[in-house]
């Protein structure tokens, strides 16, 4: 290979003062969360619903729109899904409608409609989009045989309560509860008729989703009567202070539906908070505005730093003090919904975004307290907020062994089992292989932690369990079975299981037999549909640095596949914007402008403090 170890120190050297210069004042890192169409096509939705005045704004956000349509015409969630996305070809295609600007016109977007209408119209969008239709008007609402806000209204003590689906799903389907018992709509003059062109949506078999999903609602006849105000005190106690709903761009979006059907006024506080709130979550993408569903600050810094002390950056340099100090102001003090399942921990866990506060993640959690860990023995600040953070995140851990992304035990078979798309995706929030090997990656690097502690042998036995026949590992938020081996093999390792148990040298021999010939990894989102191993007959930066950092930690000696991948990482400076994180499989994914700038450093910080 034509690199040597002093090449790798001056790359390192180099990107490590790269990452410092883009630090803002106020100790953070900002980088655009991309992910597909859907926020800004709701968004522009929303805007003309409300005959928000402000044409350049709807024009910038239909520019991003049409930015992202293929050269067919038509739209997809990941560059090489094929077909495309019905579901985001609709979400585009309407969004594009409600703009009425040049030259935004059905005859520009023949084949979107086209392909919408070939594969079945409105009926056979997936359930969110339907729900976002009938909320304007363009989709016909279900006749359900009880008020599914029912929900709502059910005691803790019920078979099945609010608590038992997912914190995003409750979040995302509660303004909708408020709608849905009257069948109510929102339309403006900008509302478009898509009956004649789409068909008709209201046909009786096609609402099996809706009934599937409300279906375990029915429980008892003494649970029938609904109380809207339930409803409507969830939203108000999930509102953050920056005005939206747990922070996240379409729950807010929904959120104002939900409220303004409601009799709520455009110009109420409640509803001006969540426009601003939403102005705020734009950022600007090859000179196009983009919606973030959630902007990844907090995230971005934690393994920002991370990252850089991995690489040798001195805690004590002061921008690393500047951003320890801003990861202790993003720790939580609020008792959230995770603490329904978890009623005996204290508070202490990091969210995603930035002025979130009350919707923790573990991911997050773990990350940021690799940071915080520095500081723990020379200041009491660091050292309280460790111990909290550390506490919470054990006191997290789900019955069978593993970790979730948001709360503890929310995981019910029925839920999970029902006939829905995505229900075990969406409405339930199980331990995966990624979450749980990044803990016990941490917990062992970071506090000490080995087989002897019973959390850590429950977690290793967990994994085990889960790994795949093929020797690779699932994982939920990023794509995806490269990520998911990544998380697990380190943190098997960092808990002490030998470099040559069998579920680790299987787990290496999986990565080595599908690298690309150039040295590099690349997986395709298609992997996340198909729950198997789909190559994206590319690499990419993201997934060649997880899958370095893996045979890193497996290695003693690099072998010939190692150091063509150092080779690639050090030589391939651009990547186009493919994604590698994931959110829903089949329908939403994200682009971190900050991956290509982390992983690649982290995998070679670690492969030179290895080797050198």
């Amino acid at each position: 290979m034509n690199f040597n170890f002093n090449e790798i120190e001056s790359e390192i050297y180099k990107r490590c003062n790269e990452l410092l210069s883009l630090q803002k004042t106020d100790g953070a890192w900002r980088f655009c969360f991309e992910n597909s169409v859907i926020t800004d096509a709701y968004m522009l939705i929303l805007l003309r619903t409300i005959d928000y005045k402000n044409e350049n704004l709807i024009k910038r956000i239909a520019d991003r729109i049409l930015s992202k349509q293929s050269r067919d015409g038509l739209w997809r969630v990941y560059p090489d899904e094929e077909p495309a996305n019905l579901s985001a070809t609709i979400q585009a295609y309407t969004a594009l409608l409600y703009s009425k600007l040049p030259p935004h016109t059905e005859e520009s977007l023949q084949n979107a409609k086209q392909f919408i209408i070939n594969n079945g119209g409105l009926k056979n969008a997936d359930l969110l989009t339907k729900v976002f239709l009938a909320m304007n008007g363009l989709y016909h609402w279900p006749e359900l045989p009880i008020d599914p806000a029912i929900l709502f209204s059910l005691p803790l003590t019920s078979p099945i309560n609010r608590y038992d689906i997912s914190s995003y799903a409750r979040a995302h389907f509660a303004p909708v509860l408020l709608m849905i018992e009257g069948k109510k709509k929102l339309t403006s003059s900008y509302t478009p008729d898509l009956s004649v062109s789409l068909g008709k949506s209201d046909q009786g078999s096609n609402i099996e989703d809706w009934i599937n999903l409300f279906s375990l609602f029915n429980i008892r006849e003494s649970y029938m009567k609904t109380k809207k105000e339930n409803i409507l005190s969830y939203i108000q106690n999930h509102i953050e202070p920056d005005g939206t709903l747990l922070s996240y761009g379409l729950t807010t979006i929904f959120m104002v539906y939900g409220l303004l059907s409601e009799g709520f006024d455009t110009s109420s506080p409640v509803i001006q908070n969540a426009l601003n709130g939403l102005m705020n979550m734009f950022c600007e993408v090859d000179d196009t505005l983009h919606l973030q569903n959630s902007p990844s600050t907090t995230w971005d810094t934690s393994l920002m730093l991370y990252t850089l002390l991995e690489a040798g950056v001195p805690h004590t340099n002061a921008s690393v003090l500047k951003g320890a100090r801003f990861l202790l102001t993003q720790q939580q003090n609020k008792y959230g919904d995770w603490s329904v399942h978890n009623p005996d921990a204290i508070p202490g866990g990091w969210g995603f975004s930035i002025g979130n506060t009350q919707h923790p993640d573990l991911d997050d959690t773990q990350v940021s307290l690799r940071t915080i860990a520095q500081y723990c023995r020379t200041h009491s600040s660091y050292y309280l907020s460790y111990e909290k953070g550390l506490g919470w995140l054990l006191s997290m851990q789900n019955d069978d062994g593993g970790w979730a992304a948001f709360e503890k035990n929310t995981n019910r078979y029925l839920i999970g089992s029902l006939p829905i798309k995505h229900a075990k995706d969406a409405l339930v929030d199980p331990s995966t292989p990624d979450i749980t090997g990044r803990i016990l990656e941490f917990l062992g690097n970071y506090h000490g932690m080995n087989q002897d502690h019973l959390s850590i042998t429950k977690g290793v036995n967990w994994l085990r369990a889960n790994q795949e026949l093929d020797g690779s590992w699932y994982g939920r938020w990023g794509v995806c079975y490269i990520y998911g081996t990544w998380a697990a093999v380190t943190g098997l390792i960092a808990c002490g299981v030998h470099k040559n148990d069998k579920e680790i040298q299987k787990a290496k021999n999986w990565l080595l037999s599908i690298q690309n010939e150039d040295g590099g990894w690349g997986e395709s989102c298609e992997s996340d549909t198909k729950r198997m191993y789909v190559s994206l007959n590319k690499s990419t930066h993201s997934q060649t640095a997880w899958a370095l950092n893996t045979l890193t930690a497996i290695s003693d000696q690099p072998n010939l596949s190692m150091k063509k991948a150092v080779n690639w990482l050090l030589t391939k400076k651009k990547e186009a914007s493919y994604p590698t994180g994931a959110g829903l499989p089949g329908a939403f994914y994200i682009h971190y402008h900050s991956y290509d700038k982390i992983w690649p450093l982290l995998a070679l910080s670690h492969y030179y403090r290895k080797y050198y």
